[in-house]
């Protein structure tokens, strides 16, 4: 990880745009451009989410028309391999090493982010997610896994962290009265990418495939150009308001009638208060429930409905013949899909929400209703009802989202303002220890349960129970959450020390302060919209298309 505060220092070198000094916004400056500029690094790195869609090309890259397997193939062999196409179960690691390092450098990276500011680790994020396909290109290339490991995995796992959490700080410094709406826009880019990416992939592959090969280096060597440009267009798009500015009218709420605090609590004190480790919890929980049903959404569908998603109700799963299976595969795809856009909606819908109910309040929302939810979901499953049970899950994920998008702001409520980033790149090790947590329960559940003998259809009924227990853990963490305690706040003295920048940035404060993030979707703002929301919009028509089959 060293070599990312390397990249940092070389990004910063020469001309200095990069410097935090030359991001201090300036008169006239819309703050609305902001978040569109986070959108457009969230909507690059979403694309982890769908890595799923190569599994199964890298799985034949050698036999291209079916797996080359070799005997006594183990994880050790798949990375040295040259001869013996890879086990997906190998591939599937990539995405869990990106997982753990993603909230790993976060957590390491947070402060420097702070210092550094937005578009130096957008920059660097740029570099390493872009770098991390491209060198996983070469892994397919020369048929080493331990490279895409290293690519995708080690290398792209950091370019996430850093994407993840460099607009956090900056929109809630320019947004303080709209704290979980600004992050939500920002946030929801991340549930997004995979619906705009994975078709985008599987176009590319198509493209690209040929007797000989698989398509996907061709599509990855596309994929990092494509990312690096919207990356970089991002990170040249942030501005850092001014220390002490705020919106014109708007006064900060009290400790009186919210919980909302009025001061800051330093970074290296945050992880020693008990609040810390509550909301820790709090997104452990909600991320490992939600984030098991992702893991486990399409062989789910296939498993419960079996022969009915293609109109032959009483085939189960077991009876259904190859076609048939293919069939249903593709139907789950799209439950996979519809399952991303609720996951995007759900980012923007409750991070806004939280703005009017408080932080506090829309946790309980996502405890109660999801516990109530995963507690129905079997009875839905064996009432043969795939419209409440597909919209059941499609709430859950809402709330799986939005319990992403509205942390920033919890942790802004409770800490402040001054170091929310780097807090926040902390508390996502407790995404890390949900991606391996999650996926694994239900799929030791489910394989435990078939080894006993239980129908494929009523495999996920005790997991359904037990993630709810999950949550019912999480809403007893979300109760205890109290105001911080006045001994860790810092002075008024102390946070105007931190927040002091060079004599340079000073007059250029001084100089600019007036007018400064004024005004609604103008020109350029709206622009800005467009070149983000039009990808968007490309996803989710071809979302709502391939999810329309489940009905």
């Amino acid at each position: 990880m060293a070599t990312v505060e390397s990249a940092g220092t070389m990004a910063g070198a020469g001309a200095g745009i990069f410097d935090r000094e030359h991001t201090i916004a300036k008169a006239g400056f819309n703050r609305w451009l902001v978040p569109p500029a986070a959108l457009c690094i969230h909507l690059c790195i979403g694309m982890s989410y769908g890595l799923s869609v190569f599994w199964l090309p890298l799985s034949r890259a050698i036999g291209i028309d079916k797996p080359l397997a070799c005997a006594g193939q183990t994880i050790i062999s798949d990375l040295f391999t040259t001869t013996c196409d890879w086990q997906v179960t190998n591939l599937l690691i990539i995405f869990t090493i990106g997982i753990v390092m993603l909230g790993l450098s976060a957590a390491v990276f947070g402060g420097w982010l702070e210092r550094a500011g937005p578009r130096k680790a957008g920059a660097v994020s740029a570099v390493c997610w872009a770098g991390g396909f491209a060198i996983s290109a070469l892994g397919v290339y020369v048929h080493q896994l331990w490279i895409m490991w290293l690519g995708l995995g080690l290398i792209g796992g950091v370019g996430l962290g850093l994407a993840y959490i460099s607009p956090v700080s900056t929109l809630v410094k320019w947004f303080p009265d709209r704290r979980g709406m600004a992050t939500g826009m920002a946030i929801m880019g991340f549930g997004g990418g995979a619906m705009i990416g994975s078709p985008l992939a599987n176009l590319l592959i198509n493209h690209f495939k040929t007797p000989s090969s698989v398509g996907v280096w061709q599509t990855f060597l596309v994929l990092a150009a494509i990312y690096f440009v919207f990356m970089m267009i991002g990170s040249f798009g942030y501005r850092v308001p001014p220390a002490g500015w705020q919106p014109d009218g708007w006064t900060a709420p009290t400790k009186a009638t919210a919980l909302i605090s009025r001061n800051n609590v330093h970074l290296e004190d945050a992880h020693k208060t008990p609040q810390f480790w509550l909301i820790w919890m709090v997104l452990c929980m909600n991320v490992s429930a939600g984030i098991g049903v992702l893991a486990m959404a399409s062989p789910m569908l296939q498993e419960i409905f079996g022969g009915a998603l293609i109109g032959k109700p009483d085939l189960g799963f077991s009876a259904l013949d190859t076609s048939q299976k293919v069939a249903i595969a593709t139907i789950a795809a799209g439950f996979v899909g519809l399952l991303s856009l609720f996951n995007i909606g759900g980012r923007f819908f409750w991070a806004s929400l939280s703005d009017h109910i408080g932080r506090k309040n829309t946790y309980y929302a996502f405890f109660l209703l999801g516990i109530a939810l995963y507690a129905l979901s079997p009875s839905f499953a064996h009432m043969g009802s795939r419209t409440l049970f597909v919209g059941a899950f499609c709430i859950i994920i809402t709330m799986y989202g939005g319990g992403f998008a509205t942390i920033p702001a919890y942790l802004a409520d409770m800490f402040g303002a001054q170091f929310v980033g780097a807090i926040h790149g902390r508390l996502l090790t407790a995404w890390s220890t949900a991606g391996v947590v999650g996926p694994l329960l239900v799929g030791y559940i489910r394989d435990a349960q078939l080894k006993a003998g239980i129908d494929r259809a009523l495999v996920y009924d005790r997991t359904m129970y037990i993630l709810a227990g999950l949550l019912i853990v999480g809403l007893i963490c979300n109760f205890l959450i109290k105001p911080v305690d006045d001994k860790w706040h810092l002075s008024e003295a102390e946070v105007a020390r931190l927040q002091a920048d060079s004599a340079k940035s000073e007059a250029a404060i001084q100089h600019g302060s007036f007018g400064i993030g004024k005004g609604g979707l103008d020109t350029k703002a709206a622009l800005f919209w467009i070149v983000v929301g039009i990808p968007l919009i490309w996803g989710v028509w071809k979302t709502l298309d391939s999810a329309i089959k489940i009905f």
